[in-house]
């Protein structure tokens, strides 16, 4: 049976369609300059996209959810935290990539708690720390780096806790 390809995105495809013939009615170059830098913004992250597509293809082939629930999941324990540490410190690349990535592994069962940690320990960037320690030497570095470790598992269980409290 084939799956129907749902696009999330319609209502705002619509929108932004709409807004585009009205601004081009009140001011025609307006709106044309306007779709230009579109296209332009759009071909220097269409690779970007492409990635974000392969990885997460990549994730629902080769992980399964119960290898995700084993590793990420609600029996992960210390292992998964420490799992969303360094993941979060060898992530490269813009937020917005790993949005939907970590939706797919939330949707596969990951803790909401490891998630948060895993944005949060991406505050650390392996290419930097040499800069970092140039510039504030390495006690200010390794200091720094700490903190942001232990405030991204503060940061995940705050949000567990409230969470909890109020939504459960």
């Amino acid at each position: 049976m084939k799956q129907k390809i749902k696009f999330k995105g319609t209502k705002f495809l619509i929108v932004v369609i709409t807004i585009y013939i009205i601004i081009g009615f009140i001011d025609f170059n307006g709106a044309i300059n306007s779709f230009l830098n579109t296209l332009s913004v759009l071909n220097n992250i269409w690779p970007l996209f492409i990635f974000i597509i392969l990885l997460t293809t990549a994730i629902n082939y080769f992980l399964k959810p119960k290898h995700i629930m084993k590793h990420l999941g609600e029996d992960s324990g210390k292992k998964g935290v420490i799992y969303a540490l360094i993941g979060g410190i060898i992530s490269h690349g813009p937020m917005y990539a790993w949005y939907g990535v970590l939706d797919e592994l939330r949707n596969n069962g990951a803790k909401d708690e490891l998630l948060i940690i895993f944005l949060y320990a991406r505050a650390i960037k392996i290419p930097m720390i040499p800069f970092s320690i140039s510039v504030f030497g390495t006690p200010f570095t390794i200091a720094i780096s700490l903190y942001i470790l232990i405030f991204a598992i503060l940061q995940g269980k705050l949000f567990t806790y409230l969470n909890n409290k109020f939504y459960k």
